[in-house]
């Protein structure tokens, strides 16, 4: 370093004279100046691959402290020794000229600096027509010990840092109320085992002013590193954000065949998350649904085909990271082929490899050739890779070692068989799958030997935490094994830039700029277009698109979501009616049915019993197509199955989800303002196992 800083001792007097552009001044304490003990630009580490695009390039600052520790610098100040080549602005933003040649961009806080080249040759195969070809931006980084950053802070940190990275617990409720606030108590904890992440939830996202808030808080919570600030919000059924833009979810976009949306699907998200301070998202789902009774994935799923899930997975997946916004592929190895919610029980698949190659595993195997950023695991049991049985605590029986817990799974599949080097999470901890079978302690302390990084919801921090101290100090979790995962978590922190920093943002100019991009008209389209394109109509005997008379009535009859069913109907048609109802209709709403124009049904299910012929709600639906000459249109507001209950309606939508937008969509095709375009993600199945629709169906006018 001493020859660096004498080479560019010129440049730092000619800073000095100079009206120097300074940024953040004033915000380091005099204490924690004389802790700095270099400054680098983070492009130059060696893990980190940020390339010039469209001849742009954003530069960043860091401070290193004294016990390896990192911060985003709040006080530097920038040069181009070839501003004909590149120019660079106050922040560190890189623009090249388009001439060819080589500039070194500069930095100083007046005590350290550091550079980096900018590369500019002419590019002959980007070359159109006559004249001199464009040029291609190149970044060529320094090299030194100084830049191996994680390994230095890594050396440095105690052995309680290092497994506070790995604790990702929530705060969804304390004392009884949601977390919508920093709490003292919760920003304790952060400090005291030195957390390196929280997942929030529904309870805790209210508003975009009150979550930025909350994001703002718990970043200045932690003293040393950046937080992982994780949220599922796969879109669908998994919304988190309870203001913003409400994807229709996986199994819609499935539908439309389009990568272009699923793209655009992810961006969307990300960049209203990103806005927030939430900087990790736990999707999207990449289990492939090829189980109709599966309970817990279903729409969460991009459809059966492996296929459609990796194409459209790995395009939302890009949209996503694009925004900066972190991405994470669940549930490794899958949890399509399922019966059983592992939030309920614990689940499995018994194939072998050959299979899960070909279908279960094909989309993770893309996700992760694509530079996914995270897997999380499934509490699923696959006996076929890992036949290993346990006594569970819950009734004394043997059971099969969950993917969660195994090392045959997570360490022999998933990193050294398929070559997966990025962050792997456990599914939350406190799911039954788990904690009905493995104590608090024990979950984790196999969770991490089996070689995950991250530790989601553990059942009890404070002794979850003392436990992985106790096993370390014993050598049951060696210390190298810790550390691998600390220097995936530091690494990813870097790429992602979830840094702390010296001179943050006013949380005021964040919460602005918040409320202009969470919802705004351009995100909105996308969800428009879709649940537009997405919505399904399987079946059409001449019912449809309506076109009713002013004096028409319309019925629309249900009980879940009804009245966001309803509510979409009558926009389009003024004269409609809702009848509420779970069960069959009494002889009076019958002949009230009896004198519409039609019946719109709108059935929910997640599960087989619910899509039983039995069930209230579809003995419902058969009610209104054998006691009434009204044409029956059913609608299923959730699940493309529904109609495995009543395949004599005389027609029937898939739209695959609740949110606002689907049901919109819904009803502009029901009156025919818009074609219907989807084609079904999945097979639906008849009664006696033949198919009923196949995958790729659909109908249109």
């Amino acid at each position: 370093m001493p020859s660096l800083r004498k080479a560019l001792l010129p440049f730092l007097i000619a800073v000095l004279i100079a009206t120097p552009v300074m940024t953040g001044m004033g915000t380091v304490s005099a204490a924690e100046a004389s802790d700095i003990n270099d400054l680098v630009i983070l492009q130059n580490v060696p893990e980190i691959d940020h390339e010039a695009k469209n001849g742009e390039l954003q530069l960043d600052a860091l401070h290193v402290y004294q016990d390896g520790h990192f911060k985003k610098s709040g006080e530097q100040s920038w040069i181009s020794s070839n501003q004909n080549v590149a120019t660079v602005d106050a922040a560190g933003k890189v623009t090249a000229t388009g001439k060819p040649g080589k500039a070194f961009i500069q930095v100083t806080d007046g005590k350290s600096s550091d550079r980096i080249a900018i590369q500019a040759k002419p590019d002959p195969e980007a070359k159109e027509g006559k004249g001199k070809p464009p040029v291609k931006i190149s970044v060529v980084k320094e090299t030194g010990e100084r830049y191996n950053l994680v390994d230095n802070a890594i050396r440095q940190m105690t052995m309680e840092e290092k497994v506070g990275q790995m604790l990702m617990p929530d705060f969804r409720n304390w004392n009884g109320k949601n977390v919508t606030e920093m709490l003292p108590e919760i920003d304790r904890l952060v400090k005291d085992y030195h957390l390196g992440g929280v997942i929030l939830f529904r309870e805790n996202v209210v508003t975009t002013e009150q979550t930025t808030r909350l994001a703002d808080a718990y970043q200045a919570a932690s003293e040393k590193y950046g937080m992982f600030l994780t949220i599922d919000q796969e879109g669908g059924i998994v919304t988190r954000l309870q203001s913003g833009t409400d994807m229709p979810g996986n199994m819609a976009l499935g539908a439309t065949r389009s990568k272009e949306l699923a793209y655009d699907a992810g961006r969307v998200i990300g960049e209203e998350l990103a806005s927030l301070g939430i900087n990790f998202n736990l999707a999207p789902a990449l289990d492939v649904n090829n189980n109709p009774d599966n309970p817990v994935i279903g729409v969460r799923s991009f459809g059966e085909d492996p296929k459609l899930v990796a194409n459209l997975g790995t395009s939302y997946i890009q949209g996503l990271q694009d925004t900066g916004t972190a991405a994470t592929a669940k549930h490794f190895p899958g949890h399509g082929d399922t019966a059983v919610d592992s939030h309920l029980g614990l689940p499995e698949v018994p194939y072998d490899k050959e299979r899960l190659m070909e279908v279960e595993l094909y989309p993770f195997q893309q996700a992760m050739d694509h530079g996914i950023d995270a897997i999380l695991t499934a509490h699923v049991t696959f006996p076929k890779i890992d036949d290993t049985t346990v006594i569970s605590k819950k009734d004394g029986t043997e059971i099969h070692l969950p993917a969660t817990l195994s090392h045959k799974v997570l360490t022999g599949l998933m990193r050294e068989e398929m070559g997966y080097d990025g962050l792997i999470f456990t599914d939350a901890l406190n799911m039954k799958a788990i904690a009905d079978h493995f104590g608090p302690v024990d979950t984790v302390i196999k969770a991490i030997q089996a070689g995950t990084d991250i530790v989601l919801m553990p059942v009890g921090l404070e002794p979850v935490a003392e436990g992985v101290y106790d096993a370390v100090r014993s050598g049951e979790i060696s210390e190298e094994r810790i550390e691998a995962s600390v220097r995936r978590i530091l690494t990813l922190k870097l790429e992602r830039g979830i840094l702390k920093e010296e001179n943050p943002r006013p949380v005021e100019e964040k919460i602005a700029n918040a409320l202009k991009v969470v919802g705004s008209d351009e995100h909105k389209a996308v969800e428009r277009a879709a649940a537009e394109q997405s919505v399904t109509l399987l079946k059409n005997e001449e019912v449809l698109p309506l076109v009713p008379n002013a004096d028409d009535r319309i019925i629309v009859v249900g009980n879940t979501y009804i009245e966001d069913l309803y509510n979409a109907v009558k926009e389009k048609h003024a004269n409609t009616v809702l009848i509420k109802a779970s069960a069959p209709l009494t002889e009076e709403q019958l002949a009230q049915v009896g004198e519409a124009k039609a019946v719109i049904a709108g059935t929910v299910t997640s599960t087989v019993a619910q899509r039983s012929v039995t069930s209230p709600q579809m003995r419902l639906v058969n009610q209104l197509i054998t006691e009434t000459e009204t044409p029956v249109i059913g609608v299923g507001i959730r699940n493309p199955y529904d109609i495995m209950a009543y395949p004599d309606a005389d027609a029937y939508l898939a739209q695959y989800s609740f949110r606002t937008a689907s049901f919109k969509a819904t009803a502009s095709i029901l009156f025919g303002e818009v074609a219907p375009a989807g084609t079904l993600p999945v097979t639906i199945p008849g009664a006696d196992g033949s198919v009923l629709y196949g995958y790729g169906h659909g109908l249109t006018y």
